[in-house]
Protein backbone atom coordinates (compact mmCIF):
# COMPACT_ATOMS: atom_id res chain seq x y z
CA UNK A 1 0.00 0.00 0.00
CA UNK A 2 1.26 3.43 -0.84
CA UNK A 3 1.72 6.22 1.69
CA UNK A 4 -1.22 8.08 0.24
CA UNK A 5 -3.48 5.06 0.59
CA UNK A 6 -2.31 4.49 4.18
CA UNK A 7 -3.05 8.13 5.04
CA UNK A 8 -6.45 7.93 3.39
CA UNK A 9 -7.34 4.74 5.27
CA UNK A 10 -6.18 6.29 8.54
CA UNK A 11 -8.30 9.38 7.88
CA UNK A 12 -11.39 7.23 7.15
CA UNK A 13 -10.92 5.33 10.41
CA UNK A 14 -10.38 8.45 12.57
CA UNK A 15 -12.80 10.84 10.87
CA UNK A 16 -15.92 9.57 12.72
CA UNK A 17 -14.11 9.89 16.07
CA UNK A 18 -12.80 13.33 15.15
CA UNK A 19 -16.30 14.41 14.08
CA UNK A 20 -17.77 13.22 17.40
CA UNK A 21 -15.02 15.08 19.30
CA UNK A 22 -15.71 18.31 17.37
CA UNK A 23 -19.49 18.00 17.92
CA UNK A 24 -18.93 17.42 21.65
CA UNK A 25 -16.58 20.44 21.80
CA UNK A 26 -19.06 22.68 19.99
CA UNK A 27 -21.92 21.46 22.23
CA UNK A 28 -19.80 22.11 25.34
CA UNK A 29 -18.91 25.63 24.16
CA UNK A 30 -22.56 26.29 23.34
CA UNK A 31 -23.57 25.15 26.82
CA UNK A 32 -20.95 27.43 28.43
CA UNK A 33 -22.16 30.46 26.45
CA UNK A 34 -25.80 29.67 27.22
CA UNK A 35 -25.21 29.17 30.94
CA UNK A 36 -23.24 32.43 31.19
CA UNK A 37 -25.99 34.30 29.34
CA UNK A 38 -28.65 32.75 31.62
CA UNK A 39 -26.64 33.62 34.76
CA UNK A 40 -26.20 37.22 33.57
CA UNK A 41 -29.92 37.50 32.82
CA UNK A 42 -30.79 36.08 36.27
CA UNK A 43 -28.36 38.52 37.91
CA UNK A 44 -29.98 41.45 36.05
CA UNK A 45 -33.43 40.31 37.15
CA UNK A 46 -32.25 39.98 40.77
CA UNK A 47 -30.70 43.46 40.63
CA UNK A 48 -33.88 44.97 39.19
CA UNK A 49 -35.96 43.26 41.89
CA UNK A 50 -33.63 44.56 44.62
CA UNK A 51 -33.79 48.10 43.22
CA UNK A 52 -37.60 47.95 43.14
CA UNK A 53 -37.68 46.71 46.76
CA UNK A 54 -35.26 49.46 47.84
CA UNK A 55 -37.37 52.09 46.09
CA UNK A 56 -40.54 50.77 47.76
CA UNK A 57 -38.85 50.83 51.19
CA UNK A 58 -37.78 54.44 50.55
CA UNK A 59 -41.29 55.47 49.56
CA UNK A 60 -42.68 53.73 52.65
CA UNK A 61 -40.06 55.40 54.88
CA UNK A 62 -41.05 58.78 53.47
CA UNK A 63 -44.69 58.20 54.27
CA UNK A 64 -45.92 55.99 51.49
CA UNK A 65 -48.37 57.31 48.95
CA UNK A 66 -50.58 59.10 51.47
CA UNK A 67 -50.57 62.63 52.83
CA UNK A 68 -48.28 62.87 55.85
CA UNK A 69 -46.40 65.47 57.86
CA UNK A 70 -42.99 63.85 58.24
CA UNK A 71 -41.61 66.42 60.68
CA UNK A 72 -42.33 69.88 62.04
CA UNK A 73 -40.01 71.39 64.64
CA UNK A 74 -38.15 74.51 65.77
CA UNK A 75 -34.47 74.72 66.58
CA UNK A 76 -34.04 75.98 69.22
CA UNK A 77 -37.58 75.88 70.60
CA UNK A 78 -36.69 78.60 73.14
CA UNK A 79 -34.43 81.59 72.50
CA UNK A 80 -33.71 85.12 73.68
CA UNK A 81 -35.42 88.17 72.22
CA UNK A 82 -33.51 89.41 69.15
CA UNK A 83 -32.17 86.00 68.22
CA UNK A 84 -33.49 83.77 65.45
CA UNK A 85 -34.71 80.18 65.28
CA UNK A 86 -35.18 77.72 62.45
CA UNK A 87 -38.53 76.15 61.73
CA UNK A 88 -38.19 72.96 59.71
CA UNK A 89 -40.85 70.81 58.14
CA UNK A 90 -41.17 67.84 55.83
CA UNK A 91 -44.30 66.60 54.08
CA UNK A 92 -45.21 63.72 51.80
CA UNK A 93 -47.80 63.71 48.98
CA UNK A 94 -48.86 67.29 49.67
CA UNK A 95 -50.19 69.68 47.05
CA UNK A 96 -50.00 72.76 49.29
CA UNK A 97 -48.39 73.82 52.56
CA UNK A 98 -49.52 76.75 54.73
CA UNK A 99 -48.13 78.21 57.96
CA UNK A 100 -50.16 80.34 60.38
CA UNK A 101 -49.08 82.95 61.23
CA UNK A 102 -47.46 83.28 57.81
CA UNK A 103 -43.71 83.85 57.69
CA UNK A 104 -42.88 83.08 54.07
CA UNK A 105 -44.43 81.27 51.13
CA UNK A 106 -44.03 77.53 51.69
CA UNK A 107 -43.98 74.70 49.20
CA UNK A 108 -44.26 70.92 49.55
CA UNK A 109 -40.85 69.45 50.41
CA UNK A 110 -39.44 66.42 52.15
CA UNK A 111 -37.19 68.75 54.12
CA UNK A 112 -37.23 72.55 54.25
CA UNK A 113 -36.13 75.06 56.91
CA UNK A 114 -36.52 78.83 57.25
CA UNK A 115 -35.66 81.46 59.87
CA UNK A 116 -38.07 83.17 62.21
CA UNK A 117 -37.53 85.92 64.78
CA UNK A 118 -40.77 86.38 66.73
CA UNK A 119 -40.90 89.11 69.41
CA UNK A 120 -43.09 87.07 71.77
CA UNK A 121 -44.12 83.46 72.38
CA UNK A 122 -45.74 82.20 69.20
CA UNK A 123 -47.61 79.10 68.22
CA UNK A 124 -47.17 78.11 64.59
CA UNK A 125 -49.67 75.87 62.83
CA UNK A 126 -48.64 73.90 59.74
CA UNK A 127 -51.50 72.83 57.46
CA UNK A 128 -50.95 70.57 54.46
CA UNK A 129 -53.44 69.46 51.82
CA UNK A 130 -53.33 66.91 49.02
CA UNK A 131 -55.01 67.02 45.61
CA UNK A 132 -58.01 65.07 46.92
CA UNK A 133 -58.75 67.78 49.49
CA UNK A 134 -57.53 65.89 52.57
CA UNK A 135 -55.78 68.07 55.15
CA UNK A 136 -53.49 67.54 58.13
CA UNK A 137 -52.47 70.06 60.77
CA UNK A 138 -49.67 70.13 63.32
CA UNK A 139 -48.65 72.86 65.77
CA UNK A 140 -45.49 73.92 67.57
CA UNK A 141 -44.72 76.64 70.08
CA UNK A 142 -41.66 78.86 70.18
CA UNK A 143 -40.83 80.54 73.48
CA UNK A 144 -39.06 83.91 73.56
CA UNK A 145 -37.28 84.91 76.78
CA UNK A 146 -36.32 88.50 77.58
Amino acid sequence: MSDLAKASALLRRTLPYLTVAVVIGVAYDGWIFYSRWRDARDAEKAQATKQAQDARRLVDALGGDGLKILNFYASPPTFRLGQKALICYGVNAAASVRLDPPVEELHPAISHCFQVAPRRDTEYKLTVADYAGHTLTQSLAIRVTP
